[in-house]
């Protein structure tokens, strides 16, 4: 089974791509080409609801039916979201040609993203990490990690699209 995404720009037009999903028994190869963004990592997830209404906003939060805290794509599926795709890495020429593979999304039953949203954030995802010491494991800022455990702290919606049937 196939899905893909093409991406429409939230912020202006310069951002252009697609991801496509490809499930495989027990896990989902994700190719991503995308062009436009600025160099550095962004995160990717996907999100709840697939209405472009409203463009990016009205997508709501990231797909999280077993209702767990943010995390990374190298989870289990007790600690991260199913949308939870990690950091993508765009080049000097804002170039993303990135493929991986991920165990919890797929594309039917409980995880199906099939009629849901990709969204690309501005910055970095934190992985659920964020506003902790990472050596001593202390929480050193309250606002920045409630927020971690939500969405990563990744910052604007960037560039999206409704996930749907490929042949």
């Amino acid at each position: 089974m196939k899905a893909v995404c093409v991406l429409t720009n939230n912020i202006d037009k310069k951002i252009k791509g697609y991801i496509e999903f490809i499930e495989k028994s027990n896990l989902t190869i994700v190719k991503v080409k995308i062009t436009g963004l600025e160099p550095g990592y962004h995160g990717m997830h996907v999100h709840e609801y697939g209405d472009l209404r409203e463009g990016c906003s009205s997508l709501c939060s990231h797909f999280n039916p077993y209702n767990t805290n943010h995390g990374s794509p190298l989870n289990t599926k007790n600690n991260r979201h199913i949308g939870d795709l990690g950091n993508l890495f765009a080049d000097k020429m804002g170039i993303v040609d990135y493929t991986f593979t991920d165990k919890l999304i797929k594309l039917k039953g409980k995880a199906n993203i099939i009629g849901r949203s990709l969204v690309i954030h501005e910055n970095f995802d934190d992985l659920g990490l964020g506003g902790i010491d990472l050596n001593t494991g202390i929480i050193i800022d309250n606002e920045i990690r409630e927020e971690s455990l939500k969405t990563g702290n990744a910052g604007r919606r960037i560039a999206c699209g409704i996930i749907g049937w490929a042949k």
